[in-house]
């Protein structure tokens, strides 16, 4: 009986669902029919599809025939906000880029302290003196082991980027080598090392220079200027917030043992140069890639290290006196006026360092407008700068008022920040499409400092000075 009402019971809701579909089909006929009796159904026409987009990205040269400011427009603008009681003792130039005419100045040839600006002085010696290729090589040396059993020696090379940090972690440095590296050759060697030791006599002089605070090494600013460190001298090689240490030779020399399994505490350093067997090498990244990191971050132990890069390759002792001699060596013999610099240093961290605004202007002109300087152009050094709102330690800045951010992205400057200083040397766009280079420097500074010699070099983008 079961299989029977089944079937029965599956023919019903077979008729029930032929009626259903037979009153669909009834219903929308009738209303079709109805549609029809009333009006023609509209055409409907389908666009064709448009083309794909592409992208053509492309810098666009400025046109020669811009209009630069007057001298006169350009002083009615300024003159307010160089007024400004909180810029303290200040000085400044503003020149055309295009022809390097000087457009407004007040004071530019009196020396002041530049801070961090002076780094554009570093820089540029380095862009002509060095292939921007150059690397740094750090070795490890074995000397005769019949006289010195399982003795490895690590030598210094003045490559301030080689990195503690460990293989699966980003080194602070972009593209550093690592003291693993050289643990991984020595290893490989056929030496059998037993104690490590450390050459850092490429560097000659103090370790730190007049003017500098030695509060500053546990504040992470500097750390003692050594031909051999890991990570600038960081504590904590990944960290923005570490102390450098007081001892960067030393400690890399640990680093290397502990590497190879030694213990660290029997590391020592050598009065004299090593010879011997070299059985490990490591280099740094490129000039132009730690220039340009050196520039972003104002690192002041690449630029340190970068002023005696100079002046190993003009043949002076790689200290700070034999780097500052170099640099500004370098910078007269290509024809910018120096006279009026007194540099302790190649950072611009020494209090004691004095620099004019016209010779910093100078050195920007001379890159903005790609002018050959003793046959070398200092065009990379535009690039080296940090963006308006955008990178590096202008990257807060020019963001909290109209004027300020109207320059964003069309501003490129060094910065230069130690107490009571503020400094920024650079060019902008203006809004005709002239570009201007600027250098402006402020001592003495009020608790707004900042931000009013932000202002000034803001009115340079809008300030329509060619009308």
């Amino acid at each position: 009986m079961a299989p029977t009402r089944w079937r029965r019971s599956t023919h019903v809701w077979v008729g029930v669902v032929v009626l259903l579909l037979v009153a669909v089909v009834v219903a929308v006929a009738a209303v079709a029919t109805s549609r029809g009796s009333t009006a023609a159904e509209p055409t409907v026409t389908v666009a064709p599809r448009p083309s794909p987009a592409t992208a053509a990205p492309a810098v666009t040269e400025l046109a020669d025939s811009a209009p630069a400011p007057t001298a006169a427009g350009l002083a009615a603008v300024l003159a307010p906000l160089v007024a400004n009681p909180d810029l303290g003792v200040f000085t400044g130039r503003v020149a055309d880029a295009r022809t390097g005419t000087q457009l407004w100045a007040q004071g530019a040839g009196t020396p002041m302290q530049p801070a961090s600006t002076n780094k554009v002085l570093t820089a540029a010696a380095a862009l002509l003196t060095l292939d921007r290729d150059a690397r740094l090589t750090t070795t490890v040396v074995a000397p005769d082991q019949t006289a010195s059993p399982g003795v490895v020696v690590l030598v210094g090379g003045g490559d301030p980027t080689l990195s503690a940090a460990p293989k699966n972690v980003d080194p602070w440095y972009r593209g550093a080598a690592r003291i693993s590296d050289l643990a991984d050759q020595v290893r490989t060697s056929g030496v059998a090392p037993k104690v490590v030791q450390v050459d850092a006599t490429a560097y000659s002089g103090p370790t730190l220079a007049p003017g500098w605070d030695p509060l500053d090494i546990d504040g992470g600013d500097i750390a003692p200027m050594e031909a051999v460190m890991l990570d600038g001298g960081r504590t904590q090689p990944v960290s923005v917030d570490s102390a450098r240490s007081t001892t960067p030779a030393l400690d890399a020399g640990r680093a290397l043992a502990v590497a190879l399994g030694l213990n660290p505490a029997t590391v020592t350093l050598r009065t004299s140069p090593v010879q011997g067997r070299q059985v490990a090498a490591v280099q740094s990244p490129p000039l132009i890639e730690r220039l340009r990191q050196m520039m972003s971050e104002s690192d002041n132990v690449m630029a340190e290290s970068t002023g005696r890069e100079v002046a190993a390759a003009v043949g002076t002792p790689q200290s700070f006196t034999g780097g500052v001699s170099a640099v500004l060596g370098q910078l007269a013999k290509a024809g910018v006026d120096t006279g009026g610099a007194t540099l302790q240093d190649s950072s611009g961290l020494s209090v004691d360092d004095r620099l004019t605004a016209e010779t910093l202007d100078e050195v920007v002109s001379a890159a903005a407008a790609n002018t050959t300087l003793d046959d070398h152009d200092l065009r990379p050094l535009v690039d080296l700068l940090p963006i308006a709102g955008g990178s590096g330690t202008l990257s807060n800045r020019f963001t909290d008022t109209d004027a300020g951010r109207d320059a964003l992205g069309l501003l490129r400057a060094k910065t230069g920040s130690l107490t009571g200083t503020n400094a920024l040397a650079g060019f902008v766009t203006d809004d005709s499409g002239r570009v201007l280079t600027f250098s402006l420097i402020s001592n003495d500074a009020g608790p707004t400092g900042r931000t009013a010699i932000d202002a000034v070099a803001a009115a340079l983008r809008s300030c329509g000075c060619n009308r």
